[in-house]
């Protein structure tokens, strides 16, 4: 999931507007390499496997098995954010479309999953960070993943801080090392 960060509370869009957005973010090069690879992997990704929809917690986006993937449209503003969730949350599908036995309730799948989602969406980069006011730049990419899998993986109700934390560290190097379907992190 994609948690919001940012200490100023953004206004968000229509339903329609981050619709078009959405459809805008199909044509993005990195988002059509994903859908690409998920249908190399046999996973047929129907007509609304992206949507947009107005959420109640605050994130700005998921993805639920079975379900595709929710851009919150009150919680997204510009198109670069809807780019990011949609990568951020397409990396998820394809994680779970490449690994039949992931289970989103064990903690160290979750772990895994985020690792990689926050790694090789762009989510971390430094800009961003800046933007989010996180200022630090020596090792601010593995920090900020870190962060991001703690925030994510603490909302699942599985998930105690303890046994996220504990799950996170027993799976990041390979997890972080694992940048399939990219031959290394973009």
């Amino acid at each position: 999931m994609e948690e919001e960060e940012s200490n100023k509370k953004p206004q968000g869009c229509t339903v329609k507007e981050c619709q078009n957005m959405i459809q805008r973010s199909l044509r993005t090069p990195m988002v059509k390499f994903l859908m690409e690879h998920m249908e190399k992997a046999g996973c047929k990704l129907r007509d609304n496997f992206i949507k947009a929809g107005h959420c109640e917690q605050q994130m700005s986006g998921g993805y639920v098995r079975g379900d595709g993937i929710v851009v919150c449209s009150n919680h997204v503003e510009l198109q670069d954010h809807v780019n990011q969730v949609v990568i951020h949350e397409l990396i998820h599908a394809y994680d779970e479309c490449r690994a039949s036995n992931l289970d989103w309730s064990n903690c160290a799948h979750h772990a895994c999953s985020e690792i990689r989602a926050g790694h090789l969406s762009g989510d971390c980069h430094y800009k961003r960070e800046l933007l989010r006011g996180f200022m630090k730049i020596r090792g601010h990419e593995q920090e900020c993943v870190r962060r991001r899998v703690m925030q994510s993986v603490t909302s699942n109700p599985f998930c105690s801080e303890t046994a996220a934390k504990d799950a996170m560290e027993a799976v990041w190097d390979i997890c972080y090392n694992d940048t399939k379907p990219f031959d290394r992190a973009p």
